[in-house]
């Protein structure tokens, strides 16, 4: 996790404690976060940390959301959670590696398949070539797929 969503969270966290920040993504000025609450995201969640994010709002432009159905996975309890799910997961420059042979060619740096594993440093996904096991630093992005 980078630095930038550490702080983010600590800030999210004073304000909302039971809200959990699921990804925050860093696009030019302006600053995506992503967040979910165990009885659902309200417009007053979102209100509350947009509000609770005010430092940001000088250095970028701030969107709040609730995650919805292309659910972001992040953390590898993010992954733990939706074993048996699809997901879609890009993969970070230089580590294409871990697509497996006869793939084809959509798929330079993306997979999609269920998530079948989750362990603290990979994610194991079958896809239909195979079983694949990616760890977390190689994964540059990754979200539910709608089944």
């Amino acid at each position: 996790m980078n630095q930038l969503q550490s702080e983010i969270e600590q800030h999210v966290a004073d304000v909302e404690p039971e809200v959990e920040v699921l990804l925050v993504e860093c696009s030019g000025s302006t600053l995506r976060v992503f967040i979910d609450h165990p009885d659902g995201v309200t417009l007053a969640h979102t209100e509350r940390v947009a509000r609770a994010l005010g430092s940001f709002r000088d250095r970028y432009t701030i969107e709040v959301s609730s995650p919805g159905p292309r659910r972001p996975l992040a953390k590898p309890e993010h992954f733990r959670r939706f074993v048996g799910r699809r997901a879609r997961v890009r993969l970070a420059r230089g580590c294409a590696r871990f697509i497996p042979p006869g793939a084809g060619a959509n798929a330079q740096r993306s997979l999609t398949g269920e998530l079948v594993g989750a362990s603290k440093d990979e994610v194991t996904i079958a896809v239909p070539d195979g079983v694949v096991a990616i760890p977390y630093a190689a994964i540059e992005r990754s979200h539910l797929v709608e089944e």
